[in-house]
């Protein structure tokens, strides 16, 4: 037999009401392919202190990738202090780095005098239409996670993303640093939004 069937949940709409689903996904996937690693984003820290309680005692171990510091506001960065304290106490690793698909590309095409978008925002932009901006948003984290290392690039890991906040979307995916992007593999789609 040359295949395997897993299946893909998909959701009615993208947003925050999937992501207690997501986790549960997420959380069974892992344990049923002995993955020990979730990449996951989290803006404020919310999403990650609920992936926090779901994988409690299971050994699966969380790199939490944040927003950058100044994404919002110069200077401040969005996440929970009391979060940061709670996630590291049981092991699980906070990743704060310069988002992969965007970063100093963003400044240029937002840039009154240079303008034009980016061959690196055609990508994420692609991700996002094609796919779901939630599946853009997990491969960044792991982009951002292995270039921190963070993470290894040979081992599969499960990414999750969402659209705006929470979780819509998980994958399993085989890593790679930004410098090697192709070299990054979406192996299965565990969940994703089917209208978007």
């Amino acid at each position: 037999m040359g295949y395997t069937t897993r299946e893909t949940a998909y959701f009615d709409a993208p947003g925050p009401q999937n992501t207690d689903d997501c986790i549960q996904l997420c959380v069974s996937r892992a344990q049923d392919e002995h993955i020990n690693v979730i990449v996951l984003a989290s803006t404020s820290g919310a999403t990650a202190l609920s992936f926090q309680k779901a994988v409690k005692g299971t050994g699966i171990r969380l790199v939490v990738v944040t927003h950058v510091v100044g994404f919002l506001e110069p200077g401040i960065w969005e996440f929970s202090e009391d979060a940061k304290a709670s996630l590291l106490a049981e092991g699980h690793t906070i990743v704060t780095g310069t988002h992969a698909l965007s970063g100093l590309e963003r400044a240029l095409s937002r840039s009154a005098r240079v303008g034009g978008g980016s061959r690196t925002e055609a990508i994420a932009e692609a991700l996002r239409r094609v796919v779901a901006v939630g599946l853009k948003v997990a491969v960044e984290c792991v982009l951002i996670a292995a270039d921190q290392g963070a993470i290894g690039v040979k081992d599969e890991v499960i990414a999750v993303g969402g659209t705006i906040s929470g979780a819509d979307c998980a994958a399993v995916i085989r890593p790679a640093h930004t410098a090697s992007f192709f070299d990054l593999q979406v192996r299965e789609m565990i969940a994703m939004p089917r209208n978007r």
